[in-house]
């Protein structure tokens, strides 16, 4: 129980007046209370679930079974190396047919990515099969990798894969982002 004392000397002498009960406030309810109403908002309070993107990931294949590999047409693909600096490439060609002057780039927009998308789409010889190959390098942020999953919804491309940037590549993407750091040196 909780009181508040007052000290009643008035240090002079004279009239004696009769001594006023020392109100007293008993905060122990209130403790309570508090504590009450902790605990029922604790109960009551939905916490955020984590936000998490669906890949659509294939269903894992049986112990004994073997899945059948898959050679994927280069008329049939696309490949898009995602770079630094908000910086997306890509090219439909093969090891001996990509070099730096292949290598395209092209940006995040509509008229970009999506249109580049769409055409390769377009000339495909089988449609149904068109498959697009993400290539995110070490350098890409993670915003840049969650546009091109959207860019797979908005161009309606059900067929895409994620995987790392062969060695190959690395070195001719490398060569292309030096030689533009070359032509365009940074300013201070």
């Amino acid at each position: 129980m909780a009181e508040v004392q007052v000290k009643d000397s008035s240090g002079k002498g004279g009239k004696v007046r009769s001594k006023k009960q020392v109100p007293h406030v008993d905060l122990t309810p209130m403790v309570d209370l508090a504590f009450l109403l902790i605990t029922f908002f604790m109960l009551v309070t939905t916490f955020n679930k984590p936000n998490v993107m669906d890949l659509g990931l294939p269903a894992k294949p049986k112990e004994n079974q073997k899945p059948p590999d898959t050679e994927i047409d280069l008329t049939n693909s696309i490949s898009i190396i995602i770079g630094k600096d908000n910086r997306i490439f890509y090219h439909q060609l093969d090891r001996a047919g990509l070099t730096a002057e292949n290598l395209k780039e092209t940006t995040f927009d509509r008229e970009g990515i999506t249109k580049v998308i769409e055409q390769a789409k377009a000339n495909a010889k089988d449609k149904d099969k068109f498959t697009v190959i993400i290539k995110p390098t070490d350098d890409a942020v993670y915003k840049n990798f969650v546009d091109i999953l959207d860019e797979m919804a908005i161009t309606k491309n059900e067929i895409y894969g994620i995987t790392d940037i062969k060695p190959w590549e690395e070195a001719i993407y490398k060569q292309k982002v030096g030689e533009t750091a070359a032509v365009n040196p940074p300013t201070k």
